[in-house]
C-alpha cells in the first residue's frame, strides 16, 4: 500500500468508508495539521460512524485551544522533576515484578508485562494497588474487546462492560478526593486554574490516560523481548553494552509501534501523496506502516538497536503527542537495563500469541525461559 495506494480508500460491508494513510510524511502532517483533520470526530477506528460522546472533554478527543488548556496542567506530573522523583520508584516496582519471574523456571513476559503499567500509572493516578489487577482488566477490554482471552459474550459487549466498570471505578474516585488534598491527575484535573471541569470531563480523561499506559507499554516489553529473542545478535550486543539500552527503548518502540491506528476526519477536502482525502472523511493513520516507510528509515524491515537517527512515530506526532511519552520511555529504560544487568540468557520456551485487536499491535502470551546473571544471584 505504501508503494501502490499510499490513501487507500477502503468500503465496509455495511457503507461505512475510511481512507488509509501508511507513509511516514502523510502520517506526520495528518497527525500534525489539526486545521486540516480533526480529532473531535472520534480517534480509534471503532468509532468509525458513530463519532466520540468525549469530543471536546477529552485530551484524545480535542484540537487546539482545548486541547492545550486540558493538557497544561498536566504537563508537570510527567515531566522533569516529577519524573526524575518517580524513577526509583519505578525501578523498585520492575525489580520486584522480575523477582517473580527468577523465580519461576518459565516466565511468559507478555502476562508479566501487564502488570508493569499499573506500577507506573498507578504512582500518577493515586490508584490503591489492591485496585491494579481489576484496572488492567478493563483496559485490556477496553483495548481489545475481540480478543477472546478478554471477551465477555460478544466485542460490544465486553467494550460496554470496560467502560461501565472503569467509568464507574474513576467516578468513585472523583467523589473521594473531592474531600482530601493531593498533587495527582485525578486531583489536578479538578483544580485546573481556568476553572474546575466537570466530574465527566475528569473522569474521561483519567480513563484515556489509563487506557493509553495499560495498552501500550506491556506491548513494547514484550514485543522488544520477542525481537531480541529473534535477532540474538542485538541482545549480544546490548548485554556487551549496556549503554546501548536507550536506543534499544527507541527501536523497540518504532518494531512494535503497539497503537497500531489513529483516526482523525478531514476539514475540506486535504491533498496528501497518494490522492485527495475528501472533506469529512475519516482517515486512519497507520503507525505501524509509517514507521517500517522504506523512504524514512534505512532498511526498515531490520531491528538494529543502532539506528540513528530514529524519528518514529510510536507515540504520534503534531498536539497529540502523548502526554506520557517520557514516563514510558524511563519505563522501558529501567526494565531493559534491570533485565540486561540481572538476565544472561532467553529462550523461547512456546509459540507467540498475537493480541486479536485492529487498535494494538501485541501479544498476549509469550513465554520464555531465562538464565539469571551470577551476580544477581
Amino acid at each position: 500500500m505504501r508503494e501502490h495506494a499510499p490513501l487507500h480508500r477502503q468500503e465496509l460491508p455495511d457503507g461505512r468508508v475510511f481512507y488509509s494513510v501508511t507513509r511516514y510524511e502523510d502520517a506526520c502532517r495528518v497527525l500534525g495539521d489539526h486545521r486540516k483533520f480533526t480529532s473531535e470526530g472520534g480517534s480509534l477506528l471503532n468509532q468509525l460512524g458513530h463519532g466520540d460522546a468525549a469530543a471536546g472533554k477529552m485530551l484524545a478527543a480535542t484540537d487546539p485551544p482545548r486541547h492545550g488548556e486540558l493538557r497544561r496542567p498536566l504537563n508537570s506530573l510527567f515531566t522533569g522533576r516529577a519524573l526524575e522523583a518517580t524513577e526509583d520508584r519505578i525501578r523498585k516496582a520492575v525489580r520486584l515484578l522480575l523477582a517473580t519471574a527468577f523465580d519461576s523456571t518459565e516466565w511468559d513476559v507478555a502476562q508479566w508485562a501487564r502488570t508493569l503499567p499499573m506500577a507506573v500509572a498507578g504512582l500518577v493516578l493515586d490508584i490503591p494497588e489492591r485496585h491494579w489487577a481489576d484496572v488492567v482488566t478493563w483496559t485490556g477490554m477496553a483495548a481489545a474487546p475481540e480478543e477472546p482471552e478478554f471477551m465477555v459474550g460478544d466485542g460490544a459487549t465486553t467494550l460496554a462492560i470496560a467502560h461501565c466498570q472503569l467509568i464507574e471505578y474513576l467516578a468513585e474516585q472523583y467523589v473521594t478526593r473531592r474531600a482530601t488534598a493531593g498533587s495527582d491527575v485525578l486531583r489536578r484535573l479538578m483544580t485546573m486554574r481556568d476553572g474546575e471541569l466537570s466530574q465527566e470531563e475528569v473522569v474521561v480523561n483519567c480513563y484515556s490516560l489509563l487506557l493509553g499506559a495499560n495498552a501500550t507499554t506491556p506491548h513494547t516489553v514484550a514485543g522488544t523481548v520477542l525481537a531480541l529473542l529473534e535477532h540474538p545478535d542485538q541482545w549480544r550486543a546490548v548485554q556487551g553494552d549496556p549503554n546501548l539500552v536507550p536506543l534499544l527503548v527507541e527501536e523497540g518502540l518504532r518494531w512494535t509501534s503497539p497503537a497500531s491506528s489513529f483516526l482523525r476526519h478531514a476539514r475540506g477536502d486535504v491533498r496528501l501523496s497518494g490522492g485527495t482525502v475528501p472533506d469529512g472523511a475519516a482517515v486512519a493513520v497507520w503507525v505501524g506502516s509509517a514507521n517500517r516507510d522504506e523512504w524514512s528509515f534505512a532498511d526498515p524491515n531490520r531491528f538494529d538497536i543502532r539506528r540513528q537517527p530514529n524519528r518514529h512515530i510510536a507515540f504520534g506526532a503534531g498536539p497529540h503527542y502523548c502526554l506520557g511519552a517520557s514516563l514510558a520511555r524511563t519505563t522501558l529504560r529501567i526494565f531493559f537495563d534491570e533485565l540486561v544487568h540481572g538476565v544472561d540468557d532467553l529462550a523461547l520456551a512456546g509459540e507467540p500469541r498475537r493480541l486479536a485487536s485492529n487498535f494494538i499491535a501485541g501479544l498476549t502470551h509469550l513465554p520464555v525461559t531465562i538464565c539469571r546473571a551470577e551476580e544477581r544471584v
